[in-house]
């Protein structure tokens, strides 16, 4: 199984990047929360892996810090929750609002993130509540703000990771603009969270 890759990010989207290492590129899926930590294209970067294997295909999930992976493979040994829809849930949140959410019961938090309904969320606070010792907040980096007038590069990576997360296109370019509008400090992470806070 394969635990951890170091190399070359060639390619990098809100959910998926490419990492060249020993003259292999691997594709990986990804949360939002690691996408945000990403350098720059063609820069050195280190991922923990969850390697995922079935009859039929291996995906490879990557996770920038450990309390990620701990929070993914406990996401994913709740009934019901298979490997996609456990990137979604920790796409949906940050992990530190995450873990507040399901240590303290917070159902109406995750009914928030697209993909999950109130059972599954329910499921999850049930079956994790008592799980997650050992597993910490992780700090998000906070930049000034500066607000643009159209859809920036940025702003697009934002609605694509929201379109990812099975958001309406109407509503998802909507809430970015809102969010964009509404001061929020010009970083993926920041503005991706607001902008699914006001999607409808």
């Amino acid at each position: 199984m394969i635990a951890l890759l170091h190399g070359k990010l060639l390619e990098k989207h809100p959910n998926q990047i490419i990492l060249q290492t020993g003259g292999v590129g691997y594709d990986v899926l990804i949360p939002i929360s690691t996408f945000s930590a990403l350098p720059d294209i063609g820069a050195e970067v280190q991922l923990r892996i969850y390697t995922h294997v079935r009859e039929d295909a291996l995906a490879l999930f990557g996770f920038f810090t450990a309390d990620e992976k701990a929070v993914f493979e406990r996401l994913i040994s709740v009934s019901g929750i298979g490997p996609s829809l456990a990137i979604k849930v920790l796409s949906g949140l940050a992990t530190s609002d995450l873990i507040a959410a399901i240590r303290g019961g917070q159902v109406d938090q995750l009914v928030r993130i697209p993909g999950v309904g109130k059972k599954t969320a329910e499921r999850i606070v049930l079956e994790l509540r008592d799980k997650l010792e050992g597993v910490g907040p992780a700090l998000a980096p906070v930049p000034s703000a500066k607000p643009a007038a159209r859809l920036s590069t940025l702003e697009q990576d934002v609605l694509s990771a929201l379109l990812n997360l099975g958001c309406k296109a109407s509503a998802a370019e909507a809430a970015v603009r809102q969010a964009k509008n509404a001061g929020v400090p010009e970083d993926f992470e920041p503005l991706f969270r607001k902008a699914l806070e006001l999607v409808r």
